[in-house]
């Protein structure tokens, strides 16, 4: 192989997303081989201008201490997946539901985003939303308190 093509093929191969590539001519053997390095990029997050923070009341999920669920007055809706969630259809919009709101079962609460998929989180109950344990935009785990509806 020519110097010209060795360096191009070198090229090619660091610029492709290949980690390992071999090769073989005439007796002759090119084996290269690159390491993935990991790239983390930390993104900060805002609170929604349109939507006040008055409007909902942050609970965490689980105390610190005890590192157990605490117990809620009333039914609590949790998450069917993991994901982010969202308070409307889209920034512009209201709220599905503020504190206060009555609801019924099968009402639309909130939205939970996973893999580009938008699915929505319905109540369980019939009742009165007592308390919104997350905010928008919050990433949620799987099984997560959500709402708390009495």
């Amino acid at each position: 192989m020519e110097f010209e093509n060795l360096v191009t093929l070198i090229q090619t191969v660091s610029d492709s997303k290949l980690t390992q590539f071999s090769y073989e001519e005439n007796g002759v053997s090119i084996s290269m081989k690159k390491e993935k390095k990991e790239k983390i990029i930390a993104v900060e997050q805002t609170a929604s201008p349109q939507i006040s923070s008055a409007e909902f009341q942050r609970v965490p999920a689980r105390t610190e201490e005890a590192g157990k669920e605490e117990a809620f007055e009333g039914n609590v809706v949790k998450s069917p997946l993991v994901g982010t969630f969202y308070v409307s259809p889209s920034p512009e919009d209201e709220p599905f539901v503020r504190v206060g709101d009555s609801v019924s079962k099968g009402q639309v609460l909130g939205i939970v985003e996973a893999m580009k998929l938008m699915n929505e989180i319905e109540s369980e109950y019939d009742g009165v939303v007592k308390q919104i344990l997350v905010s928008n935009e919050d990433v949620i785990e799987f099984g997560q308190p959500l709402f708390v509806i009495a």
